[in-house]
């Protein structure tokens, strides 16, 4: 590549840069007083309403759930955001697929559920842990790196139930609720798919950029902002509630 190409090709990798650093900001400061795993009016009323098993419908309110979650979106992102094969990226994202399908059957099925407050603060927590792992703090802090499959794993478990919890709220139909749960759980996985291939598609053209390792940095930055906000405004909500 020529300099006057890549000069070209700059000023668009800063504008994708800007764009994604917006989006993060944003879908913070415009969350539904930081309730991430909350459901729409609609979609409760549905869920509350219906009887017997509803395949089709719960397989769409899975993918939205996914696709939509700016919770998941942004640890998914911390996730690969050093990964480049895709063997491994695969790897993590079974391994947080695996955790995430495991909580949430298993919390609605048994009926078991944590305080929503508390579980979607752990949630903000496993955004801002990811970045700081992505930065090397721990590293540099305690001389130590944690296993970033286990801690995948781990955040998956803490993300189901952030999910179940919810639906308990909700008060599902026991007609239906094992095809029901199963078709949502397909959902989310095509969901999870088809956001991680927007996202995959944003970090081959990002990481082209001379400049990647530069934003990269300030990226995960505002991703570990991102995280420490929700967990605020979840701890300050259970503090108020």
């Amino acid at each position: 590549m020529t300099t006057a190409t890549a000069g070209a090709n700059r000023p668009a990798t800063y504008r994708w840069a800007i764009a994604l650093i917006l989006s993060l900001g944003i879908s913070v400061l415009w969350a539904d007083m930081g309730f991430a795993h909350a459901v729409t009016l609609g979609d409760k009323g549905y869920i509350q309403e219906i009887t017997g098993a509803k395949i089709i419908p719960f397989m769409y309110l899975g993918a939205k759930h996914m696709v939509t979650g700016y919770d998941h979106i942004l640890f998914l992102l911390g996730v690969i955001f050093f990964l480049y094969g895709m063997k491994e990226i695969g790897i993590y994202v079974t391994l947080f697929a695996i955790g995430h399908s495991t909580t949430m059957l298993a919390g609605v099925w048994f009926n078991f559920g944590i305080n929503s407050y508390i579980i979607d603060a752990i949630i903000g927590f496993s955004v801002a842990y990811k970045a700081l792992d992505n930065l090397g703090a721990f590293r540099a802090w305690f001389g130590v790196q944690p296993n970033t499959k286990i801690a995948t794993l781990l955040f998956g478990f803490l993300h189901g139930f952030g999910l179940s919890s919810k639906i308990l709220d909700y008060n599902i139909a026991e007609d239906g609720l094992l095809p029901n749960l199963l078709a949502f759980n397909v959902g989310v996985e095509v969901g999870q798919l088809l956001a991680l291939s927007a996202i995959l598609l944003f970090m081959t053209h990002w990481r082209a950029s001379p400049a990647f390792a530069r934003q990269a940095y300030v990226v995960n930055v505002l991703m570990m902002i991102a995280g420490f906000t929700l967990m605020g405004f979840q701890i300050t909500g259970w503090i108020v509630a």
